[in-house]
């Protein structure tokens, strides 16, 4: 029921990853909810579909109408009481934008006639024909969702290989050191010809080579030369850490490398939605969390380690009612379910232990995700885990080489 593409189709039902808490969707719920379906009409043959039912919960006979409307950009969907008044509507439309206002307690005006210049055809098939329909949208948009999210994707690679692509090189920075170190004992030897206004140091060095050092700014002489042992204390501290932060860098970005190969290999759009979530809801922009990246299931916070530094992390900030999933016997990231002490339903945990192996592995097969609360898994060293009282999911990570 989009502006631009609207049409009738027939597929498997599936439930949406994300809930929908809007008043129409409240109201469609409630009102339509194991009701009876009455009576389907198209009404003068134009381009409404009209579902007249009997809702389930209703003490006596009452009717609600659904009506879709295919009418271009006033594409809509409305549920109307038996006296044709708007109880709610998908879309709601002012005076502005047409004579026929869409509100609630609103009596709902009809449609102008439309003058059909289609050539109408036979369906020999209306079940393979709406199949089809929808096999036709779903690829359409499987395609143009993969272009979307493999190019977001791509340019948090992208940012990540950029930091990583300037990481100061060990040899270099242990270079640095030494000049430095040179620096600050040359400065300490030269302390009685440096003026408080000099900004450089016109000297030998220890080998009699003529040499020119600027002085930091703003500092009293007899502090120059600790500033450049800082300096030297800095950079050799930084070349000790250099592997640590390459570590993390690298480890990001076959993260994401894994997500890419999982987003390419999708095969519908509910999964391309599992593993990029749409934009979050309002009250979740603010929350940004830099240690693990963030996903939504079912409205469940779902919490994924992409290197080892998150997943320790990610065990800190895990309560003990948290779900807690890793691979078994693989080195993988570490995933945590937000429970808030509920019991969760078994399509989040097949959800998440998907995930879990999709950004874990580039390689297709099949695999034993082990999961169980946060309280019973005990740390070793680092991200190395001790765990009990668990249970395992089998999940299979689709690719070319096992597709049927």
């Amino acid at each position: 029921m989009t502006r631009g593409e609207s049409f009738v189709y027939k597929s498997e039902s599936k439930r949406p990853l994300q809930s929908y808490n809007a008043p129409f969707d409240t109201l469609l719920h409630a009102l339509l909810s194991g009701s009876k379906l009455l009576n389907i009409e198209v009404p003068q043959n134009d381009r409404i579909i009209r579902l007249t039912l009997a809702p389930k919960s209703s003490y006596k006979d009452k009717r609600i109408v659904l009506q879709f409307e295919f009418t271009g950009r006033h594409t809509n969907a409305i549920l109307l009481d038996e006296n044709e008044v708007i109880i709610e509507a998908l879309r709601h439309i002012d005076a502005d934008s047409s004579f026929r206002v869409i509100r609630p307690g609103v009596e709902l005006l009809a449609i102008p006639p439309f003058n059909r210049k289609e050539e109408i055809k036979e369906i020999e098939n209306i079940d393979d024909h709406l199949s089809q329909k929808y096999l036709d949208f779903e690829t359409k948009r499987v395609n143009g969702l993969k272009k979307q999210k493999l190019l977001m994707v791509k340019k948090r690679k992208e940012k990540l290989q950029k930091l990583l692509d300037k990481l100061a090189n060990p040899k270099s920075l242990a270079e640095d050191e030494k000049k430095f170190q040179n620096y600050g004992n040359i400065v300490l030897a030269n302390l009685y010809q440096i003026k408080p206004y000099d900004k450089k140091l016109e000297t030998y060095d220890f080998e009699g080579k003529k040499i020119n050092i600027k002085l930091p700014a703003k500092t009293v002489p007899n502090r120059m030369s600790e500033y450049f042992f800082n300096q030297a204390k800095k950079t050799r501290k930084k070349a000790k850490n250099i592997h640590i932060e390459e570590e993390n860098l690298s480890s990001k970005i076959d993260f994401y490398n894994n997500m890419y190969n999982s987003i390419k290999h999708a095969k519908d759009s509910y999964e391309l939605e599992l593993l990029v979530p749409k934009r979050a809801k309002a009250q979740r922009k603010k929350e940004k969390l830099k240690e693990c990246e963030l996903f939504w299931i079912d409205d469940y916070k779902v919490l994924i380690g992409r290197n080892s530094k998150e997943n320790q992390a990610l065990l800190k900030i895990a309560k003990s009612n948290d779900i807690w999933m890793h691979i078994r016997d693989i080195p993988s990231s570490h995933l945590i379910i937000k429970t808030d002490k509920q019991n969760l339903p078994d399509s989040v945990i097949e959800k998440a232990a998907k995930l879990c192996v999709d950004f874990s592995l580039s390689q297709a097969g099949d695999y034993d995700v082990d999961y169980t609360k946060r309280r019973f898994v005990k740390i070793q060293e680092g991200s190395n885990v001790e765990y009990d009282k668990y249970k395992t999911i089998r999940v299979r990570k689709e690719g070319i080489e096992i597709r049927e």
